[in-house]
């Protein structure tokens, strides 16, 4: 389909997104506090004072980077497990083996070992962190969780206890190899923790034997 729309209109439409791409990749490799608007406004050619037309201040910019990492990765995860009709058994390999690929591929641990690094100067990192990730992340699994206890699938406990058990092993895979990075010998492959990980979580909690 052909883009009528003039050319600097379409440049205005994108540069949004520009910005905020710009920005992460800033983010990434100078950390929140040495990064500079200036820094970001040249990497993504535009002069500063037009960077604040769309942000006011850096933890803004930040906030639309989580934003924007949360809707390209962790949204499909969360549509899948919506429109998944199976068991928990299914689901559960399902869930973590999206993770682990979306976790390869994206800048989504290189932004949550920024967040680790600085929150203790920048609190506000921790909370946007925690409202766009962490609590999105959470609240889906407590309830897939909460819904498979009513359906007799898995045994009694604390949901968002067992969705901290899900998650947390993934968590640290990507953590160990961002810190250590890839010369580590233990350095987990996430596919195959993935997997391993969703059958040995599943011994644990289902009611029936898997």
């Amino acid at each position: 389909m052909t883009d009528n729309k003039p050319k600097w209109n379409r440049r205005k439409e994108a540069r949004p997104t520009e910005i905020i791409e710009a920005a992460m990749h800033v983010f990434i490799e100078h950390g929140f506090a040495a990064t500079k608007l200036t820094d970001v406004a040249s990497r993504a050619g535009i002069v500063k004072g037009t960077l604040y037309r769309y942000y006011e201040t850096k933890e803004d910019l930040f906030r639309a980077v989580v934003q924007h990492a949360v809707s390209v990765n962790l949204q499909e995860i969360e549509n899948a497990a919506k429109a998944l009709r199976g068991s928990f058994v299914e689901l559960v390999p399902d869930l973590l083996g999206r993770a682990a690929e979306k976790m390869s591929q994206s800048h989504i641990p290189a932004l949550a070992l920024l967040v680790i690094s600085e929150s203790h100067s920048f609190p506000d990192l921790a909370g946007i962190w925690h409202d766009n990730v962490v609590a999105k992340v959470l609240s889906m699994l407590t309830d897939l969780i909460t819904e498979a206890q009513k359906r007799g699938e898995i045994r009694p406990g604390d949901p968002k206890a067992f969705a901290f058990s899900i998650v947390g092993p993934m968590v640290m895979a990507v953590l160990f190899q961002e810190v250590l990075g890839t010369g580590s010998n233990h350095l987990p492959d996430l596919a195959t923790l993935a997997k391993q990980h969703a059958e040995t979580i599943l011994r644990g909690i289902i009611v029936t034997e898997v």
